[in-house]
C-alpha cells in the first residue's frame, strides 16, 4: 500500500477494505510476523478496522464543519450589516466617552494624525506621476487634443439577396439655404 497522503480517502479506504477481505478470506486464523511484533489475523483486522473508523470519522466531522461553516456565512452576511451600523451608531452618540463606549467594547475613532510637508510633497508628486503614467488631462487641455485620419476607405454594406427590402425613409434631397439678412424685392 502506497502513502495514505499519496491517495484520495476513498481509493484508500477501498484499499484497506480489500486488505481487510483478503485477510480474512485467505488467512482466517494466520499469524503474521511484521517488524519484530506478531500479529493474528483478528488483530490486523481489528487495527485495520479501526484505522477504516477513524477516516469515516474525519470524514463525518468534515461534513458537519462543512454546514457549519455554510450556516456561519449565512448568518453573518444576514446579521454582519446589523452589527456594524450599531457600531457606527453608537459611536456616533457618544463620541469619545471612553467608559461608556468601553461597555460596549468599542474605542472612540482615533483623529487622523496630520500630514507632514514631506508627505504633502510626495503625495502631490505620485499624483502627477499617475496622471502622466496614465495619460489623464484635464477638460481644457483635452480641447486640444485632436486625432489624425488618414487613408479612409468607405466600405459599402449591402443586404443578402434573399432579404426582403425593409421600408426605409428615402434620403433627404439637399436644399439651398435662403438668403438672410436681405429683402426679397430689391
Amino acid at each position: 500500500m502506497s502513502s495514505i497522503s499519496d491517495q484520495s480517502k476513498a481509493a484508500t479506504l477501498a484499499q484497506l477494505q480489500a486488505l481487510i477481505t483478503g485477510l480474512q478470506k485467505q488467512f482466517p486464523s494466520g499469524q503474521f510476523t511484521l517488524g519484530n511484533t506478531a500479529f493474528t489475523t483478528a488483530t490486523l483486522v481489528q487495527a485495520l478496522q479501526s484505522l477504516v473508523d477513524a477516516f469515516n470519522a474525519v470524514t463525518a466531522a468534515q461534513a458537519t464543519a462543512k454546514v457549519a461553516v455554510a450556516t456561519l456565512a449565512a448568518t453573518l452576511a444576514k446579521v454582519g450589516p446589523i452589527v456594524l451600523a450599531l457600531q457606527h451608531n453608537l459611536l456616533s452618540m457618544f463620541g469619545n466617552a471612553t467608559d461608556t463606549l468601553a461597555l460596549f467594547g468599542l474605542e472612540p475613532r482615533k483623529a487622523p494624525a496630520p500630514r507632514t510637508s514631506v508627505e504633502n510633497a510626495a503625495a502631490a508628486a505620485k499624483a502627477k506621476a499617475t496622471r502622466i503614467a496614465r495619460g489623464t488631462a484635464s477638460p481644457k487641455q483635452k480641447l486640444t487634443v485632436t486625432g489624425n485620419v488618414t487613408g479612409v476607405q468607405v466600405i459599402p454594406i449591402t443586404a443578402p439577396a434573399s432579404a426582403t427590402p425593409s421600408a426605409q425613409p428615402a434620403p433627404a434631397t439637399p436644399t439651398a439655404p435662403a438668403p438672410s439678412g436681405g429683402t426679397a424685392g430689391k
